[in-house]
C-alpha cells in the first residue's frame, strides 16, 4: 500500500503549521521541504478520505494572503490537487495527477474523471493563472504535460515535478 495523505503548500514567514486554517489537520502535519521565495510544502499521513480541501487551500490563501496549493495523495497513485487564490485572481480550481489511477478510484463510487475535475489543458490553464497570481509566468503546455502524466513511480514525485512546473 502506498502513501495516502495531504501536502500543503504555500508562502509565508512564519511556518503554516502554525496557521488557525490548518488547526483541524495539524497533529502530524511535518515540514517536507522549503522552496526558494519562502514557499513550504508540508505534508501529513492520512487516511483514505479527503475531507473538504477547498476550505483548507482557501483558509490558508487567506490567512497567508497569498495563492496556496493543497494536493491529496491517494495510494501514491494519484493525487488532487486544488489550487487557490484571491476571488479577484483566479479564485480556485481542481486538477488530478495520475488521470488513469484516479478513473480507477473514482470508479469504485461510480464517478469519473469529468465529474470532479477539469482537463489537463483546462487545469494548465488555471494553474497558469495561479502562477500568475504569485508573479510567475509559466508555459500552460508544460503544465499540462505534466497533468496528462502517469505516477512512475510514485505520485508525489509528479507533485513535485508539477510544482517544479510551476516555478516554486
Amino acid at each position: 500500500m502506498g502513501f495516502w495523505g495531504y501536502f500543503v503548500v504555500g508562502r509565508s514567514g512564519r511556518p503554516l503549521a502554525e496557521l488557525a486554517a490548518l488547526a483541524d489537520v495539524r497533529e502530524g502535519l511535518v515540514l517536507h521541504e522549503t522552496r526558494g521565495d519562502g514557499w513550504q510544502v508540508w505534508v501529513r499521513s492520512s487516511e483514505p478520505q479527503a475531507g473538504d480541501m477547498g476550505v483548507l487551500a482557501r483558509g490558508v490563501c487567506g490567512e497567508t494572503g497569498t495563492p496556496a496549493l493543497f494536493a491529496f495523495v491517494m495510494d501514491s497513485d494519484c493525487v488532487v490537487v486544488e489550487g487557490a487564490t484571491s476571488a479577484e485572481a483566479a479564485g480556485s480550481w481542481f486538477g488530478c495527477l495520475g488521470r488513469e489511477a484516479m478513473a480507477g478510484h473514482l470508479g469504485a463510487d461510480g464517478l469519473v474523471l469529468e465529474d470532479l475535475f477539469l482537463t489537463p489543458e483546462k487545469a494548465a490553464v488555471k494553474a497558469v493563472e495561479w502562477a500568475a497570481a504569485t508573479g510567475r509566468t509559466v508555459a500552460p503546455g508544460a503544465l499540462a504535460d505534466v497533468l496528462r502524466q502517469e505516477a512512475d513511480p510514485l505520485a508525489e514525485e509528479l507533485f513535485a515535478r508539477f510544482l517544479d512546473r510551476l516555478g516554486l
